[in-house]
């Protein structure tokens, strides 16, 4: 039995609301929409958690499982990993080669100036970890929207709905380079604008408005392209909505 055929039989014996929608498996890695609000790994940020991705991951695929990378606790959406240490490490090396097309959507207060813009900015590795490295996004705006409600004294407020590329894997990037460009994140309650969070919490969004979308690079074993897109939960959709429909892709 192959390791999918095994994912296959092991999924059907976990519990389904535990199971994480698998987006791409073969016997050497799969793909997973990870849902917003779960770890992916117990941490000393855990703080008690006892729920963790990867868990249910060897659960569910019933067999050991190595992250080749990370999502934040309150991001959703694709999540990259391997069944064995030789393709964790070839996934890896594609990852810090930049072989690995990452495409995130978010939504920011404001709207920025320009179509597509690039924050360059150095960022420190998180708590303990104060030397600063070189950190890059590019982002560009997909659509824009403006809102009734009020704002730190306008009539009304702007959001923009953004495609995040990440060049490089720093702590909180996108997050944080929002934070510094004055286009705080939706949602995010460490780096963002209570202010906006609330006004979207009023309207039944209680996340944080990131979402790994997408993922394509060429699979280190095969030699195929290997393209995913992770649909987004309820509540992003909701968000979503508040764009005009002919603003462009979502």
């Amino acid at each position: 039995m192959t390791v999918a055929e095994d994912a296959r039989s092991a999924g059907r014996m976990i519990d389904p609301v535990l199971a994480l929608d698998a987006l791409y498996v073969d016997d050497q890695l799969a793909i997973v929409n990870k849902p917003a609000g779960l770890m992916v790994h117990d941490s000393a940020l855990a703080r008690g958690e006892t729920d963790f991705v990867a868990d249910r991951l060897r659960a569910q695929f019933g067999n050991p499982v190595f992250l080749v990378h990370r999502l934040d606790r309150a991001t959703s959406g694709c999540l990259l990993l391997a069944f064995d240490r030789d393709t964790a490490s070839l996934l890896g090396r594609l990852l810090m080669a930049g072989a690995v097309e990452k495409d995130y959507r978010a939504i920011c207060r404001g709207w920025p100036e320009a179509e597509a813009f690039t924050i360059d900015h150095d960022l420190d590795g998180g708590p303990g970890k104060p030397l600063k490295k070189p950190a890059v996004t590019r982002f560009q705006v997909l659509a824009r929207t403006e809102c009734d409600w009020p704002s730190a004294g306008f009539g009304t407020s702007r959001y923009a709905l953004l495609n995040a590329q990440p060049q490089t894997g720093r702590f909180r990037q996108i997050r944080r380079h929002l934070k510094h460009a004055f286009h705080h994140l939706i949602g995010d309650t460490s780096h963002g604008d209570g202010r906006h969070n609330r006004s979207f919490r009023m309207i039944g969004v209680h996340r944080m408005l990131l979402h790994a979308q997408r993922l394509a690079f060429v699979h280190p074993h095969t030699g195929e392209r290997i393209e995913v897109t992770a649909p987004v939960d309820a509540q992003f959709a909701r968000a979503l909505a508040l764009f005009d429909d002919d603003s462009g892709p979502l």
